[in-house]
């Protein structure tokens, strides 16, 4: 049975990735900075939960802990930073800082704990990225750099650990809570729903193509 470890696995597309391993008999291990909301989605999921921040050292040796064996290593895990999105001329750099730690080096910090286990499975890794990443939207210059990075860092990956399959995956705009947070008193009820992008994971996992950047839209068409 394989495993897989889906960071941010309390709500959103992180739960609706968990769950749709579950279905298909994976083991899921999930974490979550909501210890409350982690324990209920793992109850009803059925994954094992370890609550905790990935940007603390602590809490991400816990994880791997937990994962002796592993075969998919989910990055989900994202803070959007300031709410309202602020332009990058007055963005709190501390602020800023917490986007880049949560983002991108809590991300590669655990891939580097991981990457034995990953590398003696010859398993997957996705990061999860964003439009944002690709184009410049007023107000997502903090989130958007950031998973720019964090692109960067997957292509860079993948390069080094040929055999590994190395993802940066752009879900599209999903309605999830960090996406509320990004258009305060707005109504995004028109977004998609989480669980609609999963098939496109579930894709590249069944398939396996090249390591790279994929969007979801993209790989829903062709499927």
């Amino acid at each position: 049975m394989p495993t897989a470890l889906v960071t941010g696995a309390s709500a959103g597309l992180g739960r609706a990735l968990a769950a749709a391993l579950v279905s298909r008999k994976w083991t899921v291990v999930g974490d979550g900075r909501d210890e409350a909301a982690l324990t209920a989605a793992a109850r009803e999921v059925g994954f094992t939960a370890v609550p905790g921040d990935v940007t603390d050292p602590a809490h991400r040796a816990a994880l791997a802990g937990a994962c002796p064996g592993l075969d998919l290593l989910v990055n989900n895990a994202s803070s959007l930073g300031a709410s309202p999105l602020p332009p990058l001329g007055g963005y709190p750099l501390a602020e800023l800082e917490n986007v880049y730690r949560t983002n991108v080096f809590a991300p590669l910090a655990l891939t580097q704990l991981l990457l034995p286990a990953l590398t003696a499975a010859r398993g997957t890794v996705i990061n999860v990225s964003s439009d944002a990443a690709v184009e410049a939207y007023e107000g997502w210059g903090g989130y958007g750099s950031a998973k720019a990075a964090l692109d960067h860092v997957t292509a860079v990956l993948a390069v080094e650990n040929p055999d590994l399959a190395v993802y940066a995956v752009d879900p599209g705009d999903l309605r999830t809570a960090m996406h509320q947070r990004a258009f305060p008193g707005e109504d995004i009820s028109d977004r998609p729903l989480p669980e609609t992008a999963v098939p496109a994971f579930l894709r590249l996992l069944g398939e396996r193509p090249a390591s790279g950047r994929y969007r979801a839209a993209d790989l829903l068409v062709a499927a």
